[in-house]
């Protein structure tokens, strides 16, 4: 009798902890903290703006494909909606839940990375970068950044000093690193497996690890990537590197698309050519409403147009530098720092490639290039870095 009861009070404490629990999710859910307004307004103005560039660069090719203009425009309309609410809602989970998760995550991201080279893989221009399941599209690359954020961030958070550790605390980021990458790299999908390689070291230099682990590890990572591209002199990772090299030598083919981006970039000048009216758009440069949308803005805006904008991408990756060195705790300052370390790598990355400074690579402009999948992940990830700054000391 006496255990029974013992089981039923046991029951009872569990159901009011767990009752509990959801009151407290519910919470916050609902509280009026709004977090850093600075990375709300911030991300808004990017959002806002890129969508009336991709509604400006995608014109034509809209025309073209569907007879209708405004196809891209309310696509990611929806999709910039979607983000909102996403970035609303991650806003008001606990970051503390991602960082406990980080070994699930992971694992996750490694299945959905897999079943790209199934039947479930979808093929376009020449990669299979997603996975379709029904009407519904997820891009397991977007998500490894994600998940690599998360995996670096809890697993130093159990214990920050075997960050300077090589086997315990590098190799171990290293390994997963390697996997996201390499998985990444057979869709194939240069731009992503770089952001990947960059975030890790990042994120390694952010936690402290030794400068003579990171400049090893950089210089492994850069032989790596020379001999990739040099054992494949007959695919299309050594003819992107040899047209970045000079894109004029083979203007009408590998160095097409870089050769008219510097066009539309170098005809915009100081002002732009005006919103709305770019020639490049206009069917002679590819994906102009997705990669190559910082040419469309340099031709209708010119100097200017970029300039502002490249003003508020460093006002927002400050702002995420603020809430990292103001966090809490550990988890937090990893957190964020992760998450702005994404934002800023993609975008000296676009602008590399779009100014052929980098090898052309299929990199988007975060919040203003076209793509819903994108889209959501980096909102999302505002948001969490919005609940991060509601316990920071701002």
């Amino acid at each position: 009798m006496g255990k029974t009861t013992t089981t039923r009070g046991s029951l009872k404490k569990s159901f009011k902890t767990k009752l509990s629990n959801g009151r407290g999710v519910l919470k916050a859910l609902v509280s009026d903290n709004p977090g850093d307004l600075w990375i709300v307004l911030l991300t808004l103005i990017l959002v806002v703006f890129g969508t009336v560039m991709i509604f400006s660069a995608s014109y034509y090719k809209s025309i073209s494909e569907a007879g209708d203009p405004y196809v891209y425009l309310r696509k990611q309309a929806i999709w910039a909606c979607v983000g909102f609410c996403a970035m609303w809602f991650f806003s008001k989970i606990d970051y503390h839940w991602w960082g406990r998760l980080y070994k699930p995550i992971a694992v996750v991201c490694v299945i959905l990375l897999c079943l790209i080279f199934t039947p479930l893989g979808l093929e376009a221009n020449g990669a299979t970068r997603w996975i379709g399941v029904g009407p519904f599209t997820v891009m397991p690359g977007e998500l490894a950044k994600f998940g690599l954020i998360m995996f670096i961030t809890g697993y130093f958070s159990k214990n920050p000093k075997v960050a300077t550790d090589l086997w315990k605390g590098v190799a171990p980021v290293v390994a997963i690193g390697v996997v996201y990458a390499g998985l990444i790299m057979l869709q194939p999908n240069m731009s992503t497996a770089f952001t990947v390689i960059f975030i890790a070291g990042g994120m390694l230099f952010v936690s402290g690890a030794r400068m003579a682990h990171l400049g090893m590890l950089a210089g492994a990572a850069g032989v790596a990537g020379v001999a990739f591209i040099i054992l494949d002199t007959d695919g299309y990772r050594f003819a992107r590197f040899t047209s970045f090299l000079d894109p004029f030598a083979d203007a009408l083919g590998n160095g097409w698309q870089v050769v008219q981006s510097l066009l539309a970039m170098g005809t915009g000048g100081l002002t732009g050519r005006g919103l709305g009216n770019s020639i490049q758009k206009n069917l002679y440069l590819p994906e102009p409403q997705n990669d190559f949308i910082l040419a469309i803005i340099g031709e209708e805006l010119g100097f200017f147009g970029i300039f502002g904008m490249m003003i508020v991408f460093m006002a927002l990756v400050w702002r995420g530098c603020h809430v990292a060195m103001n966090a809490k705790d550990y988890m937090g300052m990893m957190m964020a720092a992760g998450i702005t370390i994404m934002i800023g790598i993609q975008v000296v990355l676009n602008v590399a490639v779009v100014t052929s400074s980098f090898p052309p690579t299929g990199i988007i402009l975060p919040f203003v290039s076209y793509g819903g999948n994108a889209l959501v992940i980096f909102m999302g990830a505002m948001g969490i870095l919005l609940n991060i700054s509601k316990s920071s000391d701002l």
